[in-house]
């Protein structure tokens, strides 16, 4: 069985819509996927509809951008088996994504006062669910002011550039407790390169209830990988992967790109059935953010 547990689509800032994506992993000899978008479930139940309808299975995920602590960097943290039924758990999605949202005009609004003439109508019309700094790249790149998506970064949009905005601040632990909140198993995703990762960061997100580890990445080589494995093995963490799809040329690695054991998928499963026979977690955003 081919899987990969790590794919966005246009509900947050993917560039293929949720049907068109289970397709193409159909396409590309996929049996299961799950849809992790931004702040996200919408994409879910377009994406399920078409998965049995084409013969794949699509998990219910979400991603959630997380910052560290005294700007030392960011954490991605992925959640499964998301009961998105819950209204409590929408709620909090809601005021991520308005924050989302409310980042990515004021983008707009700092490169068009540096000559760069493009319309925030423009970037609210290609985002569908959850706007994404992606959907800035594209209206950049079609006006001309970039070449690709990591130009558009490099050049305009990424920290220290001049149209970046700071995003409404999550802690990495907090959004593992949003994440258990809403009866999904908490994950770091790609966590290579992340600051402070052994030392401090995996026993505080541990600690918090998190509950795998990203270890079959893009284009993580097989040392890296072993490695995770270890460091997985070492907290008792699912060992998961996946290639961080978003859409053509956006990443290195294509859709389902990595190998992932399908074991990974049936360990996050259990794991979901488990959670689910207790009581959620109460969650309170208000107290758990850090505001802009």
């Amino acid at each position: 069985m081919r899987i990969d547990l790590h794919t966005h689509s246009t509900a947050s800032d993917g560039l293929l819509a949720p049907a068109a994506l289970v397709r193409f992993a159909r396409e590309q000899g996929l049996d299961l996927i799950a849809l992790t978008d931004h702040d996200s479930t919408a994409g879910v139940d377009e994406a399920q509809a078409e998965g049995d309808r084409v013969g794949l299975r699509v998990i219910a995920g979400i991603e959630i951008n997380t910052d560290l602590p005294d700007g030392a960097g960011e954490a991605h943290v992925l959640g499964y088996f998301i009961a998105r039924e819950d209204s409590a758990f929408q709620a909090t999605l809601t005021t991520l994504r308005d924050a989302r949202e409310r980042r990515g005009e004021r983008m707009v609004e700092l490169l068009r006062a540096q000559g760069v003439n493009i319309s925030w109508e423009r970037v609210r019309e290609l985002a569908q669910d959850s706007v994404g700094r992606p959907h800035v790249a594209k209206v950049l790149i079609e006006a001309g002011y970039a070449s690709d998506v990591p130009n558009a970064f490099d050049r305009w949009i990424s920290r220290g550039r001049p149209g970046y905005v700071p995003r409404l601040k999550l802690s990495p632990e907090n959004a593992v407790r949003f994440i258990r909140s809403g009866y999904g198993v908490p994950v770091l995703a790609h966590p290579v390169g992340v600051p402070e990762l052994e030392n401090k960061l995996l026993p505080a997100m541990v600690e918090a209830g998190m509950l795998g580890l990203e270890c079959h990445y893009g284009e993580y080589d097989a040392a890296t990988v072993s490695h995770l494995l270890d460091l997985a093995a070492s907290y008792h963490l699912i060992a998961t992967g996946g290639s961080d799809y978003h859409g053509p040329k956006m990443h290195l690695t294509p859709l389902g790109g990595h190998p992932v054991p399908p074991e990974a998928a049936e360990q996050l499963r259990t794991t979901a059935d488990a959670l689910r026979r207790e009581p959620a977690p109460p969650f309170d955003i208000n107290v758990a953010v850090v505001h802009e």
